[in-house]
């Protein structure tokens, strides 16, 4: 049992508010409870709820900690009662309900991964929010097949850039949007098919263009606005649209849903943080058996932006702000 200190560096969000909030600070270790590991952090992936949260628009759920990070990768140094699927020592990765952004923090047994020797560390610590988003959006509410059409908004995310080697993994076509020349030559890297720059083309007759006039069979969208009109034209008949966020700023939206009728579309959307343990345990296990070999192979592992220390947090959601990264941005504790 390794010998733990009784305190730990954080970063906390000290009010609502731009960067300047988050702001280091020391707290007492964690300790795990029934179920739970406790992890060295080695590195902690930035996302955009960590952003949201830091401006005070994404609260975390009950008993969640109020520090931000939700995924995190490093080794296990303590277990709670009845944590059985990893030892001390173990390294891992694994989604959280909250609390990255610190030295230590807490993961449930049941949803942290072993980290295949292909990844590093830091890879690591990018791959879990994105890998678990896209499985759950773009395979199981999306039910994207080999030889159907995928379209990406926001390709050249973490979450985009995942999804195009996933996709291209499981034998779909890609098309992705971007908002520059460098993220299409990026994501045609990747292995989409396609990049459109959704700021001198419309992706719509772009979408028809490239599909034949089919459209797409699945689009993963995190913009919203008026995209979600512009989804239903661009999507083929049975099409299904996922909805995971709102970059857009607003979730309400005006669509014609005579499309969604005409062509038998399905609009659906999740969130994952607010998920109970048992749902994400369950798509954990599900990603161990479809994904992981194909991570383990070095097919797929996360396109990485920046890294920064973990006191410089503020730094990292400045860069994350600017939408100018391509792929992961990632703390090192």
């Amino acid at each position: 049992m390794p010998q733990l200190p009784a305190q730990m560096t954080v970063v906390a969000i000290s009010k609502p508010g731009g960067p300047e909030v988050l702001a280091p600070e020391t707290r007492a270790l964690p300790v795990p409870k029934a179920g739970e590991i406790l992890v060295k952090v080695a590195a902690a992936g930035v996302n955009r709820p960590d952003v949201a949260q830091r401006s005070g628009s994404y609260p975390p759920p009950p008993g969640a900690s109020d520090l931000p990070g939700l995924e995190i990768s490093g080794e296990v140094v303590a277990l709670g009662e009845g944590a059985v699927r990893h030892k001390i020592g173990d390294k891992v990765m694994s989604l959280v309900a909250g609390g990255g952004y610190a030295q230590y923090c807490i993961a449930q047994d049941g949803q942290a991964m072993t980290v295949p020797p292909s990844l590093s560390m830091q890879e690591a610590g990018a791959t879990p929010e994105t890998l678990m988003t896209v499985w759950h959006n773009v395979f199981e509410r999306g039910a994207l097949q080999a030889g159907e059409t995928l379209l990406i908004h926001g390709g050249s995310s973490g979450i985009g850039t995942m999804a195009i080697q996933l996709a291209k993994a499981f034998g779909a076509k890609v098309i992705v949007t971007v908002g520059s020349q460098d993220k299409a030559d990026a994501c045609l890297k990747l292995g989409a098919d396609h990049a459109v720059n959704y700021k001198t083309e419309d992706f719509v007759d772009a979408v028809k263009k490239i599909t034949g006039g089919t459209g797409a069979n699945v689009i993963l969208d995190m913009v919203g606005g008026d995209y979600i009109d512009r989804n239903y034209e661009a999507a083929a008949v049975e099409g299904r649209i996922v909805q995971i966020a709102f970059l857009s700023g607003t979730p309400k939206a005006t669509a014609n849903f005579a499309k969604l009728m005409v062509k038998r579309l399905h609009h659906t959307g999740s969130t994952l943080r607010p998920r109970s343990n048992a749902d994400k345990a369950a798509m954990v296990a599900a990603i161990e058996a479809k994904v992981i070999p194909l991570l383990r192979e070095g097919r797929v592992k996360p396109l990485m932006d920046s890294t920064f220390p973990l006191e410089k947090a503020a730094d990292a959601h400045r860069r994350m702000e600017t939408s100018e990264h391509i792929g992961k941005i990632v703390l090192l504790a």
